[in-house]
Formats: structure tokens, sequence, C-alpha cells
């Protein structure tokens, strides 16, 4: 079973359904599953009716509220998950709702790995995203065939919490690089300086990460066709500034990072790729 049908969890569910596994999907808007119906998947109308048969149950949800809703209460998965089945939430989550889901789930009896992942929507359909994977290697290890097919390469970092950890860190590090390039093409942009070539010159020099690169050409082409949503990069710098002051870190540069985001979502950017946070410094 397949949990949230966005940029995501669609992807993945149709990589599933190419390897022959037998999926069923649940979204709570009913149109975003139709389109995997075609593909063979079968549409459920709950979580607690998308895991009552299955041997795995697989969650891509938006944030800690999304996900807390399709697991627990009378209509969540974990009401009808079978004991032993594998739960698996993919979704980038604050540490401390990962740790109260896997307690829940060991409650139940089910073998609980969080895992979220690297990459966005063009990783999700070809199956080349990464797995940060927290639990026990007992209760990784075989469900190992079911995530390669949708993914590169699954990394296990230790137990709960380490995924969704590793996850926060890595997201705040491109919300930050992804704010910086923003300002530094607005210098460019107002300098006068022939903004291709320098881009070409940041891209293929020391900045050039294939953040840079990817995010880069989207912001010079305002093209914010969703990859990765810029309201979820904001939710994800705030989930790592409050995981870094919980560690004794203060995330001087992911909290200058989240207020611009911050500042994006507010001028109406939200739901449009994260690199239009480029916009705000072409608005001033």
């Amino acid at each position: 079973a397949v949990l949230g049908l966005g940029n995501m969890g669609a992807g993945m569910a149709r990589r599933l359904l190419k390897a022959g596994y037998e999926v069923t999907v649940y979204n709570r808007t009913r149109e975003r599953a139709e389109p995997l119906a075609a593909d063979g998947a079968t549409i459920a109308t709950s979580p607690k009716q998308a895991a009552g048969q299955a041997d795995m149950v697989i969650a891509m949800l938006a944030d800690d509220h999304a996900s807390r809703a399709a697991w627990t209460g009378g209509a969540g998965a974990l009401s009808a998950a079978k004991p032993g089945t594998v739960l698996m939430d993919s979704s980038t989550l604050s540490v401390d709702w990962v740790r109260e889901l896997a307690a829940a789930a060991a409650a139940h009896g089910c073998p609980f790995i969080e895992a979220p992942v690297t990459g966005s929507k063009p990783q999700a359909e070809a199956g080349e995203l990464l797995f940060l994977a927290g639990g026990e290697a007992q209760d990784i290890d075989p469900v190992r065939p079911i995530l390669a097919t949708m993914s590169r390469a699954i990394v296990h970092l230790g137990p709960i919490g380490s995924g969704a950890t590793m996850k926060l860190v890595n997201n705040f590090l491109c919300g930050v690089q992804a704010a910086a390039l923003a300002e530094a093409l607005a210098v460019i942009e107002n300098s006068g300086l022939n903004r291709d070539a320098a881009f070409d010159i940041l891209a293929n020099g020391a900045p050039g990460s294939p953040l840079i690169k990817g995010v880069g050409k989207r912001m010079t082409a305002r093209d914010y066709r969703v990859n990765f949503a810029l309201h979820l990069m904001l939710k994800d710098m705030t989930y790592a500034v409050a995981e870094g002051a919980r560690n004794g870190v203060t995330l001087t540069m992911a909290e200058t990072a989240r207020e611009k985001f911050q500042a994006a979502v507010s001028a109406g950017l939200g739901d449009k790729d994260f690199a239009a946070v480029a916009e705000l410094n072409r608005q001033q």
C-alpha cells in the first residue's frame, strides 16, 4: 500500500506497479489516484482500507500533521495493519514524530522503518531515489528488493531518527544554497553582467553543485513547474532549525534562508517550485 500520491508518492507507486507488485493506493483527493488505477493499482477510500490487506505500507506525505492523520485514528493505517506488516514512512518529518510513530507501530506488532529520500519528481519517476533508512537491520534487509525498485541505493544510517536527522541536514543545506543562489543571480542581473556567461562560470566552477546547476537553470528560465514545492522547503527548514536547537546547535544560515522562504510563501510563491525564491529579489 502507498499512502500519499503527490509528486513523489505517485512516482514511487508507479515504479512498484511496473515491477509487478500488487499495489493499493490512497490519497486524500481521489483524483490524484485515478491515473494509477489505469496502471493497475487498487484505490482505497482511507488509509485503513489501504493497509488492511497489505504486507507493507509506505507513506509519502507532506509533513507531521499529514503523516499523523494517515497512520493514527479510526481511519488510520495502524488500525488495520496486521501484526508483522512492515510499515515505512518516507516523508520528511520531525525526529520527534518519527520516534513516536515507531513506538506506535511496535505497539501494534509491526516492524517500522523510516526512510526519507533524496531526489525529487524526476528521480521518483525513474526509480533513482536514495533512501536514508533508520531502524533495525533485521527489518530493513527483507524489504531491500522492494526499495530497490524505487531507488539507486539504500543507506542504513542507524536507529530510528537517523534517517530523519540526515534528511533535515540535507534539505536545510539545499535550502541555504538555493537562497544564496537567488541573491547571487540578482546581483548578476542587476549589474548588467551577461547572465548566461556568469551562470556558466558558477555552475561549472567551485560553487557548481548539482543543486546549483539544476535549480539555477530553473531560476534563469523562470520555470517553476514543481519538482519540489517551495512551501515544503519552508517546512523542512523549520523542522531543521528546531532539530538543530534540540541538539544544541543554532542553525544561523538555515534560519536566514528559512526567513527567505517564508517571505516567498507570503508573496504567493508557495505552490511553485522552490527555485521561485529567486523572484523575491526580482520583485525588490
